[in-house]
Formats: structure tokens, sequence, C-alpha cells
């Protein structure tokens, strides 16, 4: 299917039921499945939002999405591989709009060029107390980036067929800080080892590509 068509396609099931916290799970650490199991309240969680964006690729049957490396520092999520997004401002008149704004500010996508057409399951990040409000949304062309260099240390784009491609999806050993290291799953895609959070949402998103892909 072309482009459109995708767009179309992928609109209808974003308004569907999602598959939820079962597809998160499975891009999900040991660890990340002990957090679950502890008493930790969401209330004081930060509310925050990431953009999955779609655009197409060089193919008519291709579509992309693009991620971010964070400049390396020695907060939780430096140097990760992130989508981007991040926490809600006071003057943001929803959590949807958080997600604009941060994708304009960080790769420096016109607002007016992005299209909403759904979102994916929250997800809570207790090691930064984050509440993710993952969205998805597209531009019609294939964007030219301008990536903040404060919160941007590389763009990465990747193919939303190698998202789906079973190969990509492996786990080892992650260093997560200093000399903690922990076994989780994760997506190599580009290159770039993609675990976390971030896969998480992916892992959702990935089922839904996979569905209609059918």
């Amino acid at each position: 299917m072309n482009f459109h068509q995708f767009i179309c396609v992928i609109s209808k099931e974003l308004s569907e039921p999602l598959p939820g916290e079962a597809a998160q799970l499975k891009m999900a650490s040991i660890r990340r499945l002990r957090e679950m199991l502890q008493d930790s309240s969401k209330d004081t969680a930060i509310k925050s939002s990431v953009l999955i964006l779609l655009y197409p690729g060089n193919s008519e049957d291709e579509v992309f999405s693009v991620l971010i490396q964070r400049p390396s520092y020695e907060g939780v999520h430096g140097g990760q591989i992130s989508l981007p997004g991040g926490k809600s401002e006071d003057h943001d008149p929803d959590i949807q709009a958080t997600a604009i704004r941060e994708t304009h500010e960080e790769i420096g996508i016109d607002e007016d060029d992005i299209t909403i057409i759904g979102r994916l399951s929250e997800l809570y990040i207790p090691p930064s107390n984050f509440l993710v409000f993952p969205f998805v949304g597209y531009t019609l062309q294939k964007p030219i980036f301008h990536p903040n260099p404060q919160e941007v240390a590389e763009i990465v784009q990747i193919s939303l067929n190698d998202l789906i491609d079973e190969k990509n999806i492996k786990c080892r050993e992650i260093i997560i800080r200093y000399d903690l290291t922990i076994n989780a799953p994760f997506f190599e895609l580009e290159g770039k080892t993609i675990w976390g959070a971030t896969a998480m949402i992916l892992s959702e998103f990935r089922e839904i590509l996979i569905k209609i892909s059918r």
C-alpha cells in the first residue's frame, strides 16, 4: 500500500482497542517486571509525551519514523535512544500539544506539518518518575531535520519494515550506568541498541503494524 493508504489503515487501527501492556512487556527487562510488582503510585508522576512520527520513505510502500540519541550526561537517560518528546509544560494546552511542541523543539519539524492520528497506551517509567503518553502522527513529506544540539546528539531514521522484522529483536547485557548492567531485550536498528521505555512503546506499535501487514 502507498503512504496515504497506510495512514488511513493505521489511523483506523489506533481507534480500536490497543495491544496494551502485554505488548509493551515483550520488550521489558526482568528489572522492569520486578518494579511493576512494587507498590508505586503514579499520582506524583511527571506527565510527558512522545511522538512516533511517520513519513514516506524512498519507495512507494516504504514508511519511516525518527528516533533521537540523547547527548551523554550523568542523568538516567543520558546517551539513550528515544522518541522525540519530553515533559508537559504549564503553557501546553494538553498532553498531545506537548508531543508536537517537543518534536518541534528537538528536531525542528514545523508544528503545522504534523498531523496526529492517535495514541498508544501510557507507560510509567519508575527511574525518572515519568508517565509517558505516546502519540502517533505523520508528515506528508520526508522532513528536513534541524536537531537541537543541546537535546539531540544524533538523528536515527528507522524503516517500519525493519521494526517488524523479528531478526532485529535481540537480548543481551546492557550497561545502563557506570558499572550497572541488566539483561534486557532490545531492537537493533540502524546499528543502534533501542531498549527500555522506547522499546516498550515501539513494541506496542509493532503489534499494530504486524496486524495490518497480514
